[in-house]
């Protein structure tokens, strides 16, 4: 017998509130039942089903008719259960109930929790549905009996009974479980195991999840799209604003607590009136008359930034020009607001979810899921493996990030505009109002002023004692008719004064207008990010054609502009170059820089040379001035510069070792030719270099090394022309590089490869030359001449092609001999080591 009151399971606050007070039911619920006496019965047990909510009571009676005896003790149970309320509950309510169990009690604890839908598998033949409807329908509603499938050999057949409530699908699977029935229609419960159909129950889920996985994997091109839909209307719709929101805070510093007036009062009251030398290291920026080369760079950026944006600047020139700190100077002077994109940063990351993350972060778009990216990357495996495509590329995600970013700086441009029009109307209205104070003011002094409030208290019209009669009516009463001319004066100064006014609005809006500032704009060496310029550089020309930002790119070489170019392809690019500085105003700026540190900078003939061979490039300038601040000597800093990049030049030239070198785009005999060429000339023709050995042609690794910043290539018409030191200093680091006085053992080590480099090419020239003969000794002798050209001294195809196969054996087996004579010696100063 079954005594139970609804479902449990194990994750139900009622399953561990049953547990808590098992021992009270039980003993309650054998208090219930012993009150029972019909045909001697007894209970002999009572066994809790814990996961399904019940009580198996097993008890013993004695008759001689079962069927009424059991119907008997049944029902009498059933009106001591009425009359006490019901049986006990976990709850205390008393909502049990009691059934007859006709099959065998199955108290199983698998994870096959309680369903709505039962299975009843048939250990015979089948059992027709009305059999099935009428032996569970009494334990609830049932909403529908499926028939029996086909199924695989070996294996029951089955069918679902669906019930209405999940509490009489658990009555009927633990009462029915077991229970011999006949497969006729009206059967019953039977006994003789040959004419009947044993009933195996079990809980069926409501939705199968192989279901939803197999349409999913059956038809990913309804699939997909849709799951992208769906993330990218909940993103668009929840998730949108708020990223928009956040990213106009970092913009306008909404976030930052020193932008707070609190904080700033604070400051000012503290720290500021403590800290009498807070600002006594603060940098003075270079005069114009000083660093001229830089007035036109300002100039052109400024002009740029005081006009509506139509196209984008480029800022280019060598890494350590001062791109970044002259444009940094320009901002602040203006007091606008800029965002700030870092290339570099972003290339140095490892993955695509990192350059999501980190883009992201520069931009302020939050929130950010990371956990997403792990699903993305299913999605494209997916996506991969059954459609041949993937669903989110990375562009798609730097392009959803940037999109948000547009639509916040629209919304800081658009409520920067409307504060403008507001604060301009405030202005004409204020000037209006002062305007018609003073016309009521000279009123009132010519008596012509009518206050109609009077009105109320005397009247109007001519019996009015306190209202008109005494002032002038016309302004011709007054001072006569020029000062309605002068009047009229008055009121057009006032509109054009508007006119004034509203221009100067405008610009006012065009100043308002937000920056953004991309730096580091270039393919790093190595890298694979073409793709993120692509689409920064989209973005850039999308701001600018639109009129939301100003945008300027900063970058370390030209080229790298035909990213933007292909973004704005019908508007010119604003370019502006920074070049070195040259040699006067080098000095000139070093020598400034050491006076504001009241440092004595006259330096001697011999001091001024060893600053100009670092040329005008403004890092390195800046480190010598750091250097003599610290107490060094100009010659001492000059040359711990020197030596500082020939130890960075030999790592990022050459490597640290062979498999570091491996890893270059280009390799070690490559760099050592340029670097002795550099290193005699200060500048060297492009193709020279590219037709001859080690490159052949070789344009890439110039490129590379190029990108590197060991070497600079000149242009002449957009075309390359020359190659120069990668920066000034560049030229000393090679000559004292090359110098085997120095470094003899890294000379010659570096000289030993690249002749043996060249001795191999000549042999394999020999070679070939030597082939070649052989083939034209073969051809010369079955070459016909006429008898009377014998003697004449003329010559043959084969004995032209032999003389210059010949004089090409000669000059290389001359260079083989050269170099292997300079290899010898080269070896003797490895011999010594150093």
């Amino acid at each position: 017998m079954l005594a139970a009151e609804s479902h449990h399971v194990c994750t139900s606050l009622r399953h561990y509130i049953g547990i808590f007070r098992e021992e009270y039911l039980l003993g309650a619920l054998r208090t219930r039942l012993e009150s029972v006496n019909a045909h001697d019965f007894q209970v002999l047990s009572l066994k809790p089903h814990q996961k399904d909510g019940g009580v198996f009571v097993r008890f013993s009676y004695s008759a001689s008719d079962s069927e009424d005896a059991l119907k008997a003790i049944e029902s009498q149970l059933k009106e001591e259960a009425v009359q006490h309320g019901g049986l006990p509950s976990w709850s205390g309510l008393g909502r049990g109930g009691i059934w007859l169990v006709k099959g065998t009690p199955w108290r199983e604890d698998m994870n096959r929790y309680a369903s709505p839908i039962v299975k009843v598998a048939f250990e015979g033949p089948d059992v027709h549905e009305q059999s099935l409807y009428q032996l569970f329908r009494p334990y609830g509603r049932i909403q529908d009996v499926t028939q029996p499938v086909p199924v695989p050999g070996g294996t029951l057949r089955s069918s679902m009974i669906i019930f209405y409530r999940l509490h009489s699908a658990t009555i009927a699977r633990n009462v029915i479980h077991g229970l011999n029935v006949s497969p006729s229609v009206g059967g019953g419960p039977h006994s003789d195991n040959a004419s009947t159909t044993r009933l195996r129950t079990a809980y069926q889920r409501p939705v199968q999840a192989h279901a939803i996985r197999d349409w999913m994997s059956s038809h990913p091109k309804i699939f997909l799209p849709l799951l992208v839909f769906f993330l990218g209307t909940l993103t668009y719709t929840v998730f949108d604003p708020i990223r928009s929101l956040m990213v106009q805070g970092k913009m306008m510093d909404w976030f930052d607590y020193r932008e707070f007036r609190l904080y700033k009062w604070l400051r000012m009251n503290t720290l500021d009136r403590l800290s009498l030398t807070l600002h006594a290291n603060t940098e003075v920026p270079p005069a114009e008359e000083v660093w001229r080369e830089r007035g036109e760079a300002v100039a052109s950026i400024k002009s740029y930034l005081t006009d509506m944006p139509s196209t984008v600047s480029f800022i280019h020139g060598p890494q350590g020009s001062g791109k970044t700190r002259m444009l940094e100077a320009i901002l602040k002077e203006s007091g606008r607001k800029a965002l700030i994109i870092d290339c570099r940063s972003l290339q140095n990351t490892t993955s695509d979810a990192q350059v999501v993350a980190a883009l992201a972060a520069q931009t302020g778009y939050w929130p950010v899921f990371t956990f997403l990216n792990s699903l993305n990357n299913l999605i494209d495996l997916a996506s991969v493996g059954l459609i041949g495509q993937k669903g989110i590329s990375l562009n798609d995600q730097l392009q959803q990030i940037l999109a948000v970013v547009g639509t916040a700086l629209k919304g800081v441009c658009s409520s920067r505009h409307a504060a403008t029009k507001r604060q301009l109307r405030r202005r004409e209205q204020e000037e209006m109002g002062k305007k018609a104070e003073e016309q009521r003011r000279d009123q009132i002094r010519r008596g012509t002023w009518h206050d109609g409030r009077l009105d109320c208290v005397a009247g109007n019209g001519i019996m009015s004692e306190l209202g008109f009669g005494d002032e002038l009516m016309l302004e011709s009463d007054g001072t006569g008719a020029m000062q309605i001319d002068n009047v009229d004066k008055k009121w057009e100064n006032g509109d054009e004064a508007a006119r004034k006014q509203r221009t100067k609005g405008e610009m006012d809006a065009v100043k308002e207008l937000p920056i953004v500032v991309i730096r580091n704009y270039g393919m790093k060496v190595g890298s694979s990010r073409e793709e993120l310029l692509t689409v920064l550089a989209q973005w850039a020309g999308m701001l600018a054609e639109n009129q939301i930002a100003h945008v300027i790119v900063v970058s370390d070489n030209r080229e790298n502009s035909k990213f933007l170019a292909k973004a704005l392809p019908s508007k010119p690019l604003t370019s502006i170059a920074l070049s070195d500085a040259d040699s006067r105003s080098s000095v000139s700026f070093v020598k400034q820089k050491l006076r504001d540190a009241d440092i004595q900078a006259d330096f001697t003939p011999e001091q001024t040379a060893y600053v100009e061979r670092l040329g005008g490039r403004a890092s390195d300038l800046e480190s010598l001035i750091h250097k003599v601040r610290n107490g060094q000597r100009v010659e001492e800093a000059v040359e711990d510069i020197i030596i500082r990049g020939v130890g960075e030049l030999r790592k990022n030239a050459f490597g640290d070792d062979i498999d570091d070198a491996k890893n270059l785009p280009w390799t070690r005999e490559q760099a050592w030719a340029v670097l002795k060429l550099l290193s005699k000339r200060g500048e060297v023709p492009y193709h020279d270099v590219l037709l001859d050995f080690p490159f052949k042609g070789d344009e890439a690794a110039l490129r590379s090394m190029e990108h590197a910043e060991l070497i600079s290539i000149g242009t002449h018409d957009g075309r390359a022309s020359t190659i120069r030191p990668g920066k000034p200093v560049f030229r000393w680091v090679f000559e004292r590089l090359v110098n085997g006085r120095i470094y003899p053992i890294f000379q010659a080590t570096q000289d030993i490869a690249l002749n043996e480099k060249v001795i191999a090419s000549s042999e394999k020239t020999i070679l070939t030359c030597e082939e070649e003969l052989k083939t034209l000794r073969g051809i010369a002798m079955m070459e016909a001449r006429p008898w009377w050209q014998l003697g004449l001294g003329r010559q043959s195809a084969t004995s032209v092609r032999s003389r210059y196969l010949a004089d090409k054996m000669l000059i290389a087996a001359r260079k083989i001999e050269t170099l292997e004579k300079k290899n010898v010696e080269l070896k003797k100063v490895l011999a010594k080591g150093g």
